[in-house]
Order: C-alpha cells, then structure tokens, then sequence
C-alpha cells in the first residue's frame, strides 16, 4: 500500500468524563465524576496505554498513575454549552457553542405534543415519562406487545425515545414512526435527539439490540465538519457521528455493533489509503455501563479498548494527529442513570513530534479539539470556535 498523508483522528470514548464541573450542582450532578469513581469502584483501573499518554496526569484516578515522561500532552476540557448531551458535547467539539440548552421533559411530554404524536401515526402510545431505557421496556414491554402500542419515554437529556419490540413493531416501521416525531418536534419542542430503541425477547427476559438509530437536528450553524468538507476534506465517522450531525458535513459513518467493532472500523479508517478526517463515537460506555449503572462493565469497557490503544497507534504515520477525549459524564456510581455534567479528558499527540508531552492545562471549551483539527488541515482561521493547541503538540 503506498504510503498516505498524515490525517486527524479524534476518538470520542462516549461519557467517560473527569470531574464534575464547577456548575455540576445545577444539573443535579454534584460529586459526579466518572473516571475517578468507576476507579474506586472496582478498587483500581488498569489502563497501562492511556496511563502512557497521561491519563493518570489529567486527574487522579486509583490505578493510573501519573507519569513524568508522557507520551502524549494531556489535559481537560469545560463544557462552555448549557447542557449535558451527545448532541451538545459533539456539536461543541466542532465549534458551535449553545448558549440555551435543548428542551427537556422531567415531567414527559406535553399532552398536546403526544395527540398529534397519535394522530401523524395512527397509534396509541404508552410512558411518557423519564426512565431508563432497560427499565421501561421491563415495565411495560409486555403491555406493548399485547397492545402494539409503542413505548415513548425521555431522560435528564433532550430526547425524544420510541422503544419498540422487533416482532411487534418492524425495525424499519420504527424509524419511520422516528422520522414522523423528528418532523413534528419543532420550536419550543425541537428536542435534540429522537432515538429508536429496538428490542427482543419475551416477558422478563427483554434484551434492546445494537439497530438504535438516533433522529438528530441538523446543526444551527457550519461546524468545523462542514468547513473541512468545503476545502476538499472528507470527514470519516465512524459510529453514531453521521447521525449526531445529521449528516451535515460528514462523508460516511458506518453502522457500528459495538465498542470492539468500532475499534475494527476505526483502524480500518486510520490505515486505509483513503484520505480525511476520522471522528469515531465509542457508545457503549455511555449506552450500556453509564446510563445502567454498571461500574464493573465500565472498567472491564475502559481496559478492553486500552488494550487495543497500540493498533491504532501503530496504524498511524508520521505526522498523524489523535486526540481522545469524551462528550460528557455518565457516572454509573451515582443513583442517576443520566448523564453528568463533568469536565472531559483530552489526550494529544502528533506521531513523530518530540516527547515527552507536556500539560495542556484546562481548556475552556471542547471547541478547542475542531480547531486544532481545522488548525491541522490549513484551516485555522476558519475555525467556528476555540484555540488551537496543535503548536504545543508539534513543539
């Protein structure tokens, strides 16, 4: 294969946040810290890779020790957005900085937005209120296979989420009933999500499958993606990125099944002779440790993608830019399942620069990851938002 030019990669490890935020305590997220207590936890992690690049030097976390001579610079990022949700966090990233937060609905939805929910679908519905994904469909799957009803529910974020039984309702039929809520969800309701949550199985056994689909709104402004594709670039996600951004800016994001295949795919991008951006959303810390509470899957998801962390960095070239980082907070040892309002790790490095790295310090914003990104690719002064850090990764 003959060689490629160097390229920007950024992996977002979906919700592993590092410390609440100095506003954490008006979202209700006080003490959140998902890192550092998924540590405890389990009574240590073990990440040797990312202790490597400067995990441990970021915040203390039981198990990752800091380390004098890291392999990468490494620091965290603010969320300067009002909100706590994949939508804002990604968004941010590449630029756009939301001053009001997307709708939410501690209460469910409005009547008037369910009766017209019914009458664009021509179904009944059941929920409408906020609720773990896993314990909805526990609590009333079984009503909605007799019933064919679909079960509506939200959370803390700005979602709007149909969860539907595959035999009951096909998965294709619930998208479409997803397509009909993101058109009707506009204005005061312009939620920033509809998710389809297929699931299997039968009463007391109800297992959700990797068919979610998410429902975006299209971003209000031109995100760094979208300056990136006007100057030829193409933008490779991988996972749930084309949805985040309604595919606005991005060439392609396959499908993923799961962490491990999106790791597959993400090598498959980073060695690839096809040239761009790779974005890579890593879901399952979020979609089945976070939001379940479950700190033992959260650590044993943190070592198995730490193992993998040398391909990816064996896949790349001189010259190559990987930042990984986060969204959000989703700290499965609090009694929320929902997300957390918490600063996210930034670990970055430019293959072949000069090591070791050194602080990044606290970044205001996560704008400063597009930036950079932009910043790589010739783009600096076209960024939407944010500094660029990728002098000091370049030395």
């Amino acid at each position: 294969m003959p060689a490629r030019d160097p390229r920007a990669i950024v992996v977002v490890l979906d919700s592993v946040g590092c410390g609440e935020l100095p506003d954490a305590d008006a979202y209700g997220d006080g003490g959140s810290n998902t890192l550092g207590n998924v540590a405890l936890a389990v009574g240590g992690l073990r990440l040797p890779n990312l202790a490597r690049m400067g995990l441990g030097n970021v915040a203390p976390i039981e198990g990752v020790r800091p380390t004098r001579e890291p392999a990468a610079w490494w620091g965290k990022a603010g969320e300067r957005s009002e909100g706590k949700d994949t939508t804002t966090g990604h968004w941010e990233m590449m630029g756009i900085v939301l001053e009001r937060g997307f709708p939410t609905y501690p209460n469910g939805f409005p009547p008037e937005v369910m009766a017209e929910f019914e009458r664009r679908t021509g179904l009944g519905w059941l929920g409408n209120k906020p609720a773990s994904g896993t314990a909805i469909i526990a609590e009333l799957g079984s009503q909605h296979v007799s019933t064919g009803k679909p079960i509506v529910y939200t959370s803390a974020d700005s979602v709007f989420q149909i969860a539907a039984h595959e035999a009951v309702i096909p998965v294709e039929r619930l998208y479409q009933l997803c397509e009909i809520a993101r058109g009707m969800l506009t204005g005061e309701h312009n939620v920033a999500r509809v998710i389809a949550r297929p699931f299997v199985g039968e009463p007391g056994a109800f297992v959700r499958t990797h068919r979610r689909r998410d429902f975006a709104v299209k971003p209000p402004a031109a995100t760094a993606l979208d300056v990136l594709q006007e100057a030829g670039v193409a933008v490779l996600g991988i996972g749930k990125i084309g949805d985040i951004f309604e595919w606005q800016g991005v060439t392609s994001s396959p499908h993923v099944t799961d962490n491990m295949d999106a790791w597959d795919k993400l090598l498959e991008a980073v060695g690839g002779a096809a040239p761009g951006f790779v974005f890579a959303n890593l879901v399952d810390f979020d979609m089945l440790w976070g939001h379940r509470n479950d700190p033992a899957g959260y650590a044993a998801g943190l070592e198995a993608v730490d193992t993998r962390l040398p391909e990816l960095l064996d896949a790349m070239v001189e010259g190559d830019l990987l930042v990984v980082t986060a969204d959000h907070g989703c700290d499965p040892t609090t009694a929320s399942t929902d997300h957390s309002r918490e600063y996210v790790p930034v670990l970055a490095t430019v293959a072949g620069a000069p090591l070791p790295g050194a602080t990044l310090g606290v970044r205001e914003t996560f704008a400063d990851i597009g930036a950079t990104v932009l910043d790589f690719y010739g783009l600096a002064d076209k960024a939407p938002s944010g500094t660029s850090f990728l002098g000091e990764l370049r030395g």
